[in-house]
């Protein structure tokens, strides 16, 4: 019959080397820990028998192990890191079967696996460096299902944009209740932080507005969870981070649409009376549908991009305010409505105005649809990407401040440490901790009130002055060195650390919360290995 042919022995050789090291990994140690690897971690598998193993997988989707290079990026533009492969799944199945066969090489292998939505991370958290990256815009799974009962709700693959649902939604006149800003984002990714916007104040974040999840979690298991059925899980997998499991699939809650928004931009010169109208504004019954703000730093006098196309209400007034050079504090609101409601929708809207305290001639409005308004930062993007200043270094930094800290914040930081905001906005708002579900994994401050401080910064890549990466950075540094030494209270959203003693001392009380969920539902540290919480093969601490 002859002699088998040379590839055939080289690949049977790589498949027992495979059997042999999987056989070795299985047997437990002599104390029978669960976490008995060496303090470093292993790395028995050469990427060819990795690879190999992977490729013995049978898939509805496909394994791509050339030309990752977009898996390797996001939108922070700051880290690279390659994975060995891609998988681009098409069923549930493909997720659960990938997950489970890493995780039956057990810590032989060094293999990783993260999910990367739209890839709008800053901080490189959805990469895995020589592991799997499972691209979720690849998995739709079951088409979207809207119920428009007395309970409304969609429910949709987590792969799926938000402004997809939007527009899905819209057409029965529904809506989800909660937002992010930006809405081509998947519906995994914002599940997995918080996604929180303009409306948190009044429904919480959409990580509040879920009834149901499928989860495939770091041993390869499908899990339906809610509140009510494998609720520990459910609430792990929400603000997770992705550390206990890869969102599949959500139930999100609906309500009904209106179809315009009048929206409002009115500023003022006193941080303290800003922030007083703000709180009024969200502890009111009487309330706005959308409340948000903006920090204007610019010492040269000159005061633009604040008002866009709005119109002002008193045209001669407006075009004789001068910004004198001082630090100025938008108010961002907004009243949804039909339009056979407008006369109604204007009277409501004067009286709200009437009890703010913001500078009169500054007052500018504008109408818009509903679609356009909740899709509003796309429109920037488009320009942006138009200019070649979108895919750039996006050094982000965002922080939840308690409202007791929130005066000497702004003090030091707007006041102080800040000369300009010309390198990108700062968005400042309140939020009612009381709308928010405390058994998620999301840590937020310990008051009932606490302001989003976001400095969306975008550095220009050849730079070394103030508007370069470096300087961006040192600047965050010294925001987050002020909050650690004089503000306690500060967390980050979208947190990034380092180190297991940063994340320990983020989570707080709910570090062993963390550990106690990611000892049951991923207990070889396989997913989402960007975040940098745990480290396949280091015992968990």
């Amino acid at each position: 019959m002859g002699s088998p042919p040379s590839g055939f022995i080289k690949q049977s050789i790589i498949f027992l080397k495979l059997h042999i090291i999987l056989y070795i990994s299985c047997i437990p140690d002599s104390t029978n820990r669960l976490f008995a690897a060496p303090t470093t971690a292993p790395h028995f598998f050469p990427s060819d028998i990795s690879t190999y193993a992977l490729q013995t997988l049978e898939l509805d989707g496909y394994l791509s192990f050339d030309n990752n290079h977009q898996a390797a990026t996001d939108f922070g533009n700051r880290f690279y890191l390659l994975p060995l492969a891609v998988l681009h799944p098409k069923s549930v199945s493909d997720i659960s079967n990938t997950i489970n066969h890493v995780f039956r090489m057990g810590y032989a292998s060094d293999l990783t696996v993260a999910a990367r939505g739209h890839g709008h991370s800053i901080q490189g958290q959805a990469q895995a460096y020589n592991g799997v990256v499972i691209s979720m815009e690849s998995f739709k799974g079951p088409e979207m299902k809207i119920n428009a009962g007395e309970l409304p709700y969609v429910d949709v693959s987590a792969g799926e944009l938000w402004i997809n649902i939007l527009h899905e939604t819209l057409k029965q006149g529904l809506a989800p209740k909660s937002w992010t800003d930006y809405l081509h984002l998947t519906v995994g990714g914002t599940l997995s932080n918080a996604g929180i916007s303009g409306q948190a104040f009044r429904h919480g974040p959409q990580i509040s507005n879920v009834y149901q999840l499928e989860v495939v979690t770091g041993k390869g298991e499908v899990v339906t969870c809610s509140e009510n059925l494998n609720a520990d899980l459910f609430y792990a997998v929400l603000g997770g981070l992705g550390q206990f499991g890869i969102i599949t699939r959500a139930r999100i809650s609906l309500e009904k649409a209106p179809k315009m928004v009048k929206w409002i931009r009115v500023l003022y010169s006193d941080f303290s009376t800003f922030t007083r109208d703000q709180e009024y504004l969200i502890s009111s019954n009487d309330k706005f549908d959308y409340i948000e703000g903006f920090v204007f730093i610019n010492r040269t006098g000159l005061l633009n991009n604040w008002r866009s196309s709005f119109n002002p209400k008193e045209p001669l007034q407006a075009s004789k305010f001068n910004s004198d050079g001082k630090i100025f504090y938008c108010l961002e609101i907004a009243k949804y409505f039909n339009p056979e409601e407008s006369d109604f929708m204007n009277k409501k809207v004067d009286s709200l105005l009437a009890g703010l305290s913001y500078i009169p001639s500054t007052l500018f409005t504008s109408e818009v649809t509903y679609l356009d308004f909740l899709d509003r930062v796309h429109v920037s993007e488009n320009k942006l990407r138009a200019k070649g200043l979108w895919e750039i270094p996006h050094p982000w930094l965002n922080l939840l401040i308690p409202k007791s800290q929130i005066h000497d914040f702004a003090q030091m930081v707007f006041g102080n440490m800040l000369k300009d905001t010309s390198n990108g906005p700062i968005i400042i708002y309140p939020v009612d901790k009381s709308k928010w579900n405390n058994k998620t994994s999301l840590v937020t401050p310990d008051e009932d009130i606490f302001y989003l401080v976001a400095f969306l910064s975008s550095a220009v890549p050849s730079s070394i002055g103030t508007d370069g990466l470096e300087h961006i950075l040192l600047q965050n540094e010294r925001i987050l060195d002020y909050c650690i030494e004089y503000l306690p209270g500060v967390k980050q959203y979208l947190p990034h650390y380092t180190t297991q003693e940063e994340w320990r001392s983020h989570f707080g009380p709910k570090w062993q919360i963390m550990l106690q969920r990611k000892s049951t539902y991923d207990p070889l540290a396989i997913l989402a290995p960007g975040q940098r919480i745990f480290q396949k093969g280091i015992p968990f601490l």
